[in-house]
């Protein structure tokens, strides 16, 4: 079985999996609280799980929350440790689009990096191929677009600024997921990471690092 844990944002999630097929999955409102919470929520994903059978760990590693993304990274390499099990970093921004693989046009996944930008990249689904076409970075909305030719879906961390832009630049060409569509799910990051696992394409717990794309804002001190 593997664990798979998603501590990019406010919003956290966790997946217990077979195969790559989600048999638990649980998603809450974490806030700022991902150090209290994300343990004892395993714990109790796990219930009585015999903890041998835990042979890989998936985590998202990002861009996201700079405290989350350290509390979910952390973790996960301990549990790698304590399992001696495989340990797995995927891009949130590849979570974020996998869950519209269905569609056979691009689809960009978004997370509000603020100051006005994103963080964004680009993926399709080619028959069972899916590709990344365009790597995560930083934009604005309108340089993003501009990038775009035909139909495109917009998922994750659409606002509704950011969905009257999309609109205002594609017009007809954006579709922009609503709703439950755009919470991301720990169940898509276990199909994802199971993939890799079984090509033994894992990471070195010692040298895997969040996915940050610029440094985060740290305020230095006075001098006095």
């Amino acid at each position: 079985m593997e664990i798979s844990i998603d501590t990019s944002s406010e919003t956290a999630s966790i997946a217990l999996s077979e195969s790559g097929y989600a048999t638990a999955e649980l998603t809450w409102r974490a806030g700022q609280n991902h150090g209290a919470e994300l343990l004892p929520n395993i714990n109790h994903l796990l219930g009585k799980i015999d903890r041998s059978t835990i042979k890989g760990i998936i985590v998202a590693i990002g861009p996201g929350s700079f405290n989350g993304l350290r509390v979910g990274l952390a973790t996960a390499k301990g549990l790698a440790l304590s399992f001696n099990a495989p340990l797995v970093g995927i891009s949130t921004l590849e979570v974020e689009a996998y869950q519209h693989a269905l569609h056979t046009v691009p689809i960009c996944p978004i997370f509000n990096a603020r100051r006005g930008e994103i963080a964004a990249a680009l993926f399709i689904n080619r028959g069972d191929k899916w590709q990344k076409l365009i790597e995560e970075h930083i934009t604005k909305i309108d340089e993003l677009c501009s990038r775009l030719k035909g139909n495109t879906v917009f998922c994750g961390q659409i606002t509704e600024d950011i969905a009257s832009q999309l609109s205002s630049f594609l017009e007809d060409e954006a579709i922009i997921a609503q709703g439950a569509l755009l919470m991301r799910r720990a169940g898509y990051l276990a199909e994802l990471g199971w993939k890799r696992l079984i090509k033994g394409e894992v990471d070195n717990p010692a040298t895997l690092q969040p996915l940050y794309l610029r440094k985060p804002a740290i305020t230095k001190p006075k001098q006095k």
